[in-house]
Formats: C-alpha cells, structure tokens, sequence
C-alpha cells in the first residue's frame, strides 16, 4: 500500500509540480523521490519535523485536488492502457505491416514527450 501511495504521489508530482510553491514542490520531492525522511528534510530546511509533515500531507492534498479537477494523470494512463492494447493487436495481426507499426511507434514516441 505505501508504495502504491509513493508511485502515485510521484506522478501526480511530474503533472503538477509547476502547480505547487517552491518548497512544496522541494519537501515533496526530497520525501517522496529522494526518500528523505521527516527528520533529515527539517534538518536541512531549519524547521520541526512537525512542520515538514504538515506541508507534506497539505501538498498531497493540493496535489489530489489538482487531479481531481484536471484528470491529467488518469487519462495518461487511460491512453496508455489503450495504446498498448492497440500496439499488441498489430503486433499479433499486422506484424508486417511497417507502416502501421511506424505510426504507433510514432504514437509511443509522442505519449512519452
């Protein structure tokens, strides 16, 4: 469950982090990608632990906020899921097809940007 939590924070952390303040975005990163604990972000921000895991849970929920009303996030995965489902239907029923396969190459290529 925590690393559910933690991957998911994560990406909605690559959609929205120019959305966040400087030291949300910081805190977040610092927790969440570099692993960082409570303790070490106060050390080297000069503040409680209290107040790390305060701006924390409130850029969390900032982060949950912007998600649930832009759906950036879920429709990257959607389009994702269903650009694999069309890739391994070509791949099993048009594998010699350049052409085809050159545009959803071109599709992947896209979605990554």
């Amino acid at each position: 469950m925590e690393l559910e939590k933690n991957n998911y924070i994560n990406s909605l952390f690559e959609f929205y982090e120019p959305l966040l303040t400087k030291k949300q975005a910081n805190y977040i990163e610092l927790y969440y990608a570099d692993d960082y604990s409570l303790g070490e972000i106060a050390e080297e921000y000069n503040v409680s632990r209290q107040a790390v895991y305060d701006n924390i849970r409130r850029s969390e929920k900032i982060l949950q906020a912007y998600e649930d009303k832009l759906n950036l996030y879920h429709s990257f995965v959607d389009r994702n899921d269903k650009l694999d489902q069309i890739q391994s239907y070509v791949e099993q029923n048009y594998s010699k097809d350049e052409k085809l396969n050159s545009m959803i190459s071109n599709l992947e290529t896209t979605e990554e940007q």
